[in-house]
């Protein structure tokens, strides 16, 4: 009945790692064997990462079928991130049986408790009859709203029992739409605007949206910028679009979105890492006309009293602006004020992706040039590439200097957490390789970060898929070192590492390995990558042999120390 109902529910692809305590859902999936892909992890956190960013990729659920304690301690890691991504995401767990339960049985643990703070909804299902109902449930509440995860608990004795119920019906997400006068004002804070910024970002954007908004902000001539890894929400390459609005950004766009009159959010939480530790707006009252328009009622009015608060889904609210636009069409905007203001924008994001003076200001050229990595796999990576990465400074390089497509040409091509959770990269990027097999998929992971998850190289060969995976290896948790250096100069403790040849690492999975030390190695194993994924569907690891000085786009390890707190 479980996977009947993953059936109904238009479920074609789920990740897991197989246990005792779930045996009977495997068995009844079998059933289902022509339709149904359960791709075999080697971790459940992996199995939960792939489950995540599948949500991402898709905009469809993703499910992640895990066993009883240390399978689903393994994956909350996934269900973290689902949640502060928001994610819609159901995570299936087998349980004790209910004739063993409240003894501290067998890995028995309650995960109401274990997943309440971190999950839309946990529950069991102790009653077979109730399958269709706790199975819609879920679906429903994970795709509606602020989507998110859901887990629920499949006792053993529950999953072994029989029931006559009907199937359910396929899930409907719902989501809020703005009303007609909330949209005419809107559309009235943006006309009169001297200064204004929109901000967007969030989960379940579709092409159709995008386009709708793009023809808007064109129209307008508004300024976009893109909440924290969701780059890939508005064409990067467009002339309206001013840059990421995350970790590190601009000084120069910074200093615009905190001078604007009237800003539009659009989908984004607007959480610490997207306004800079809350500095963007005063809390709790902004300075600018905030516009925020969220899924969830509850995240409205949480950290900033906007001047307008809605409740709206995504492609709800921009259909109702490109309905605005049409209302009032010949109202004169697009004014030269704006027009100027977007080429200084523009202008503003050149500067800040040309070389940086990690490379700019040396006296001798540095051997391998991570700037220019990135202007080689912009150079020769489709246009449509999907990148992943997990957190470390590593991922600046392809945060800051990597141009997004956005979704309305291709979807998703940007994969990596919101809520910094390392490891992240590699099993999002086996995922998406799997999932989208024509579309070329780049890894950028850190030495440290790469090793949390690495072992998911084995399912990328099981199932035929083929990233390209790009390890910068410098020997050391770089973020966390970066950190102890500001704050505790020459005292390096606890963050260095001791790691394997990556490239032979790879090979011993049946991958194909390259270590390079300069630009030319660079350019030619890339290449190669590229080639050999597409032809021989398997993957490729570059690794980067990278000076432990090149700490950051903007500063070496020596001058974070020089400058750091006495």
């Amino acid at each position: 009945m479980i996977a009947d109902q993953l059936i109904v529910h238009g479920v074609d692809t789920a990740f897991g790692v197989p246990g005792e305590s779930y045996l009977g859902v495997l068995d009844g999936l079998y059933a289902h064997n022509e339709r149904f892909k359960f791709v075999i992890c080697r971790q459940e956190g992996g199995a939960a990462f792939m489950a995540e960013s599948y949500a991402k990729l898709t905009g469809k659920p993703g499910v992640c079928l895990v066993t009883r304690g240390p399978g689903a301690t393994n994956a909350a890691i996934g269900v973290h991130t689902a949640f502060q991504d928001s994610s819609p995401m159901i995570l299936l767990v087998g349980q004790v049986g209910n004739d063993f339960v409240e003894r501290e049985a067998f890995q028995e643990i309650d995960y109401r408790r274990m997943f309440g703070p971190m999950a839309k909804w946990v529950a069991q299902i102790d009653d077979a009859a109730r399958v269709p109902e706790y199975m819609a449930h879920a679906f429903q509440t994970a795709t509606s709203g602020r989507p998110g995860p859901v887990v629920l608990a499949l006792p053993e004795d529950m999953l072994s029992a029989t029931a006559s119920v009907a199937n359910a019906r396929a899930y409907a997400p719902v989501q809020a739409s703005p009303s007609a006068a909330q949209m005419g004002r809107v559309h009235e804070l943006l006309l009169s605007a001297k200064r204004p910024f929109v901000i967007v970002g969030g989960h379940g954007w579709t092409r159709e949206a995008a386009k709708q908004f793009r023809e808007y902000v064109e129209a307008m001539g508004l300024p976009v910028g893109c909440a924290f890894r969701f780059q890939d929400t508005f064409d990067n390459s467009h002339p309206n679009y001013a840059g990421d609005v995350g970790i590190g950004p601009n000084p120069k766009l910074s200093a615009r979105i905190k001078d604007a009159d009237v800003v539009l959010s659009i989908g984004v939480r607007l959480g610490e890492m997207t306004t800079s530790g809350y500095t963007l707006f005063d809390v709790p009252l902004p300075k600018q006309k905030l516009i925020h328009v969220h899924g969830d009622v509850n995240e409205l009015g949480r950290v900033y009293q906007a001047e307008m608060m809605i409740a709206s889904g995504v492609n709800e609210f921009v259909a109702a602006l490109g309905n605005s636009l049409s209302r009032s069409a010949g109202e004169g905007w697009g004014e030269g004020t704006k027009k100027d203001a977007l080429l200084s924008i523009r202008a503003d994001l050149t500067a800040w992706q040309s070389e940086p003076p990690l490379y700019k200001n040396r006296a001798t050229p540095a051997k391998l040039n991570l700037w220019q990595v990135v202007q080689t796999i912009k150079r020769l990576a489709p246009k449509d590439t999907i990148i992943t990465n997990g957190a470390g400074n590593f991922a600046t390089w392809a945060h800051r200097f990597f141009p997004y497509q956005g979704v309305e040409h291709c979807s998703k091509s940007q994969l990596a957490p919101t809520s910094g959770a390392m490891g992240y990269g590699v099993p999002a990027a086996v995922m998406a390789s799997i999932v989208a097999p024509e579309r070329t998929v780049i890894n950028f992971a850190g030495d440290g970060d790469f090793m949390m998850t690495s072992q998911e190289l084995a399912t990328a060969m099981q199932y035929n898929a083929a990233p390209i995976f790009i390890v910068f290896n410098n020997g050391m948790y770089g973020t966390i070192r970066m950190h102890q250096e500001k704050h505790f100069p020459a005292r390096v403790y606890g963050t260095e590492l001791k790691n394997p040849n990556f490239a032979k690492f790879a090979e011993s999975f049946g991958a194909e390995g390259f270590v390079v030390t300069t630009n030319a190695e660079f350019d030619a194993a890339i290449a190669t990558a590229i080639a050999h994924t597409r032809s021989k569907k398997t993957p490729a690891l570059i690794e980067l042999k990278v000076d432990p000085q090149d700490l950051t786009p903007g500063a070496t390890l020596d001058a974070i120390r020089q400058t750091a707190t006495k």
